[in-house]
């Protein structure tokens, strides 16, 4: 969700003299070969960094998260200063005044006062059609510099998800204004220069790349010198290079498959840690279907779902079974909701009820009609497969016909934006998102969400709760509002919970410091060190 560089820039074996006129090249030749000591951790990811515009949406966010920082920080405790020291917001919630950290350069040298912030937010709004995913965007009024330590952000209502918001790694991250093209990012940027822990020094597309400590960071300077991160796509590949040493860490809910952790839950070589939920990994039912439009269908394929099974057989019970939409771990989502329990005779019973008498061929049907949906999954996902394959052998014991059908990434996200389903998997947007942001995107034609809304006859009655939860000021309230939401989603059955994501990581045992952050995309390196 959260999402380019010029294709001459990103040319095999650029260094990063070419890209920002800075730096000297690293020298990977050690990489792979870390002593344990705090000069080098050896990182492992499956893709290249791509670009990493920090107001666009391609680049890997672990790497922003290195070079850049934004205003304020996301913390288990709440909001940290990053680069504003502290800011006042207004009685009625919109406007919100920022005195801009004294001392802080960019790795290029130039000064990152509020006139510098100034110029990244005028460079996010150019392309503020790209960023209206944010209802921040929405609502924006403007910005201004009043003084060189003082940034403002007007706002037409109040939004409490503002500050949060502000803390995501993108898009409101700052850059140099002097890798900007004519004062705009749109269009890319002529380098990565941020006012990060790390300054990317080197890479080679598709091989490496490599981040050295910014020395003139203006917080405090990670124990780890440089960070080399080698692009392996393959799982096994990984663990094999893990186990030889030629790596230290790997980190990401997708990185690791069960097999891996559970052969590495005792080790004393290597560690394995596991976050709390990230997200939830669900079926979206669109109730615009002849079929899926009768509550008592999609409460029955609740019913049907045996998420315990999944969770067991898929995951090795890594992913928890999700009772609901959102973990109870997520604000505002502990609201006492009772789960569709995993009944195979009530919800044949419910379809009984419902008119669709079992055929001979072992499908229901009623009024001549097959009771037959499509479900679709991502084909670049071996889980989506597994799992589609499971559900569609576990529904036909109840007479539902499930015809799956994969597709590439794009087309399978095209398809549902558009509507284009009758099921389809989605992934909630996650921490820290939930439930705000994957809220407010059901209200417009984000992802699938608003399409498979619309046959709700209270759907109005949602998205008007939604757009109140976002702009109240008032505590009880808001959670009165969500309440009425996650209620109303979870009674109208439109959504299939599955599992609850978490983020996994596999180190070397030396390696301390390692955590899971309020990001789920962020890797904290700064925070990591060689016992």
């Amino acid at each position: 969700m959260k999402k380019r560089f010029v294709a001459a820039m990103l040319a095999g074996t650029m260094a990063f003299s070419m890209l920002a006129g800075c730096g000297t090249s690293g020298d990977t030749s050690s990489a792979g070969t870390s002593e344990n000591s705090n000069s080098e951790l050896v990182f492992v990811n499956y893709r290249d960094i791509r670009d990493l515009n920090p107001h666009l949406y391609a680049g890997e966010m672990y790497a922003q998260s290195m070079l850049y920082d934004t205003l304020v920080s996301i913390t288990d405790d709440g909001y940290e200063g990053c680069l504003a020291e502290s800011w006042e917001i207004s009685e009625d919630g919109k406007i919100y005044t920022f005195k801009i950290r004294e001392g802080v350069t960019f790795s290029d040298g130039e000064i990152c006062d509020a006139n510098a912030i100034l110029a990244n937010f005028n460079a996010i709004i150019a392309n503020k059609e790209r960023h209206t995913w944010l209802e921040m965007m929405n609502l924006l009024v403007g910005v201004s510099a009043p003084d060189d330590y003082t940034f403002v952000i007007e706002l037409s209502e109040a939004y409490y998800p503002m500050l949060t918001e502000l803390g995501c790694i993108r898009p409101f991250a700052m850059i140099s204004p002097n890798c900007m093209i004519d004062g705009e990012t749109k269009d890319g940027v002529n380098g990565y220069i941020g006012t990060g822990p790390y300054v990317l020094t080197d890479f080679v597309t598709d091989e490496y790349a490599v981040f050295e400590r910014n020395e003139n960071y203006w917080g405090e300077l990670p124990a780890i010198e440089k960070i080399t991160v080698k692009v392996i796509p393959d799982n096994q590949t990984r663990i094999m290079a893990l186990e030889s040493g030629e790596i230290d860490l790997i980190f990401g809910k997708n990185m690791l498959d069960a097999d891996a952790i559970s052969q590495y839950e005792n080790s004393d070589k290597f560690t394995v840690a596991l976050s709390d939920p990230t997200s939830t990994r669900h079926i979206v039912l669109n109730t615009t279907n002849d079929i899926l439009s009768d509550v008592t269908i999609r409460q029955a394929l609740q019913h049907a779902t045996d998420r315990t099974a999944i969770s067991e057989g898929i995951f090795y019970g890594l992913e928890q079974p999700a009772d609901t939409l959102y973990s109870k771990t997520v604000p505002y989502c502990d609201i006492g909701l009772e789960p569709y329990e995993y009944d195979s005779d009530k919800a044949s019973e419910m379809l009984e009820q419902a008119g669709w008498a079992m055929g001979k061929d072992g499908v229901r049907y009623k009024d001549g009609k097959k009771l037959e949906l499509e479900l679709l999954y991502n084909s670049d996902s071996v889980t989506e497969k597994t799992i589609s394959e499971y559900l569609q052998s576990e529904y036909a014991k109840i007479g539902i016909s499930i015809k799956i059908h994969g597709e590439e990434e794009q087309s399978y996200r095209d398809n549902m934006k558009a509507g284009n389903f009758d099921m389809v998997f989605n992934i909630s947007w996650g921490m820290p998102y939930d439930p705000q942001s994957s809220l407010s995107g059901m209200t417009a034609p984000v992802y699938g969400d608003y399409a498979a809304q619309q046959g709700l006859e209270d759907k109005a009655e949602i998205d008007k709760a939604i757009a109140e939860v976002l702009t109240t000021t008032d505590e009880t309230e808001r959670q009165e509002l969500y309440t009425f939401v996650l209620t109303r989603l979870h009674e109208d059955a439109v959504y299939i919970p599955l599992t609850y994501e978490c983020n996994k990581a596999l180190y070397t045992s030396d390696l301390e410091g390692v955590h899971f952050g309020t990001d789920q995309y962020d890797v904290p390196f700064a925070d990591m060190y060689f016992e």
